[in-house]
């Protein structure tokens, strides 16, 4: 998304590239899932993904060059040797830890294992002959052996890494087939990607990126490290905190301006506003006011967010969201979409997500007779009853069934019986909804419409004189 709004500010081309080499985690599910989840929040790019795996012979083609280069080397070692290297280096880590050493043993204990460790520089490196000309190899770029590699990141500042801590990375592995390492420093490069605007854990890959960029004379892009976002606790969020995939928070109601509302709120500020839309996003958007530090997902605010884009839905585009919802369990008639449309403006205060909105609409979609629970029952006496039939004569009179006509006749009928609202209004309530939550009477009458009300108090009233 900070991707999409920077481009969008600048006037830019926002590209969206699928790093699918790992073959056994890039499912065309998976892939479905990021496409249609970036779709449904209005971030689709300017140009046709790129699928990496399909660039493989350009990767393997860079590697070549830097083989020719001298940047690059072929390496020999097995992997049982690198194994071997680094069980050695946690069985000395172990002992130092253990103190089964003592003196300079364990100074140089402490060494080693740092050494062995540590960032891997390859014996191969400076020319090293095989054993064999017939041994596999990776092919491995030629870290730089002094200096600092430096990154003057547009959120966490200059950024310098000690190039004797970068080890000697595969580019080529055993097989032929490029790493993501080399990957995506020739996509980004060939995409002609000035910025990239990605997670802090990948840091320290930019450090060991930096190094291939300068070994192909490549300008190296300008990068933004943002923070990931964190769970409650302050621990870096997963699935044990909820975090879902983007196709969940659509199919718990959310709105996409309002999760996009959120997420913009909760890694970057724009002075005390909260309710931020698109446009307003893509004016004030800039790399400088994004959060260095970590936030906290706080599904209480998010729901606060999106509760005030709901309210700010036009009535169509609220209509087919909602339907869409009860449609997931039922078939709707045109006279309750009609009822619907009526009562959305209203509806729309009355909950967080489209999920709430369609529950607060069910008193309206109830199928008749109405079951009615047992505490609304309660609310059912005699003297209710009665008074319920007399009024149901005077609303069947009325000769507008408008809000405001129904509201007055209501009160007329409590003016000429001598009674308060809280004589016939619970037993009205309750023959309309059943008991389900609902807003003022004059408003479930009208919403319903004329006929469906009166049949639904008929109901109520042809049930009290059975069990009487």
């Amino acid at each position: 998304m900070f991707n999409w709004l920077f481009a969008r500010h600048h006037n830019g081309e926002f590209l969206l590239r699928i790093e699918d080499t790992d073959l056994k985690r890039s499912t065309q599910a998976a892939i479905d899932a990021i496409l249609d989840g970036m779709n449904w929040l209005g971030l689709s790019p300017d140009q046709p993904e790129i699928y990496q795996s399909q660039r493989a012979p350009r990767h393997v083609e860079i590697a070549e060059e830097l083989l020719a280069r001298g940047k690059a080397f072929k390496c020999y070692v097995t992997p049982e040797e690198l194994s071997a290297r680094r069980e050695e280096g946690q069985a000395l880590l172990q002992q130092v830890k253990e103190g089964a050493l003592e003196g300079g043993d364990l100074e140089a204990a402490k060494e080693k294992a740092n050494r062995l460790l540590g960032a891997y520089r390859s014996p191969y490196r400076d020319g090293k002959a095989p054993a064999s000309s017939d041994m596999p190899y990776t092919v491995r770029l030629k870290a730089p052996d002094e200096g600092h590699i430096v990154n003057e990141d547009l959120v966490q500042g200059t950024v310098s890494v000690r190039a004797s801590e970068i080890d000697d990375l595969i580019l080529l592995r055993a097989d032929g087939t490029p790493t993501y390492m080399l990957a995506v420093v020739v996509d980004d490069h060939d995409m002609e990607i000035t910025h990239i605007i990605r997670g802090d854990d990948h840091l320290t890959n930019t450090s060991r990126q930096i190094p291939i960029y300068q070994a192909m004379d490549w300008a190296t892009p300008a990068f933004a490290h943002i923070p990931l976002i964190h769970g409650p606790d302050g621990a870096k969020l997963s699935k044990r905190h909820g975090a879902l995939g983007v196709e969940a928070y659509r199919d718990m109601g959310y709105l996409p301006e309002g999760l996009k509302n959120y997420l913009l709120r909760l890694g970057w500020s724009h002075g005390d506003d909260e309710f931020i839309t698109e446009s307003d996003a893509i004016d004030w958007f800039g790399l400088e006011a994004l959060n260095k530090g970590a936030s906290r997902m706080d599904f209480e605010k998010l729901g606060h967010i999106n509760a005030q884009h709901i309210k700010h839905l036009d009535t169509d585009r609220a209509l087919t969201l909602v339907v869409e919802e009860i449609s997931k369990t039922r078939t709707l008639s045109d006279d309750e979409k009609g009822r619907l449309q009526l009562a959305l403006p209203v509806l729309l205060d009355r909950g967080q997500t489209i999920v709430d909105i369609a529950k607060a609409a069910d008193f309206l979609l109830i199928e008749r007779p109405i079951e009615i629970s047992g505490k609304a029952k309660k609310k059912l006496k005699p003297d209710s009853v009665k008074l319920l039939g007399e009024l149901k004569d005077d609303l069947e009179g009325l000769n507008a069934w408008t809000a405001d006509a129904l509201s007055e006749g209501i009160t007329r009928f409590c003016e000429k019986h001598d009674i308060s609202m809280g004589q016939i209004g619970p037993a009205l309530r309750t023959s309309l909804t059943g008991g389900l939550p609902a807003p003022d009477l004059n408003l479930i009458l009208f919403w319903l419409g004329k006929t469906e009300s009166l049949a639904r108090i008929d109901d109520v009233l042809a049930a009290m004189e059975s069990n009487a």
